[in-house]
């Protein structure tokens, strides 16, 4: 058996967590803040087979990619001059993936 611990974008999870329970995969979610922009992070604790272990990371690759996105643009205040705001991207979504083996399982 394998413990797979995805770290996803928050606004992703509820795709994610549809996509894992339709192939009948089982996963724990946990809601986190964290990284740039500090954007809501959700964390997936996924237990799987050893042979269903690609299966579920293709899934958290195919409902959690990589993509641009527009970073709020910030004005300043008071009597400060107004600075030209130019549209800043950055690289969103994705997923930090760990894979781990479990030596023992206990369902109680």
């Amino acid at each position: 058996m394998r413990l797979i611990i995805a770290i996803v974008k928050g606004s992703d999870a509820p795709g994610l967590l549809d996509t894992l329970a339709e192939r009948h995969i089982g996963a724990t979610r946990l809601a986190a803040t964290g990284g740039f922009m500090s954007e809501g992070r959700t964390t997936f604790l996924i237990g799987v087979e050893d042979d269903r272990e690609d299966e579920a990371i293709d899934i958290i690759k195919k409902c959690c990619s990589k993509r641009l996105q527009a970073a709020p643009q910030f004005r300043p205040a008071g009597d400060q001059v107004p600075s030209i705001a130019m549209p800043v991207e950055y690289e969103a979504g994705g997923a930090i993936i760990f894979v781990t083996d479990v030596d023992s399982l206990t369902r109680l």
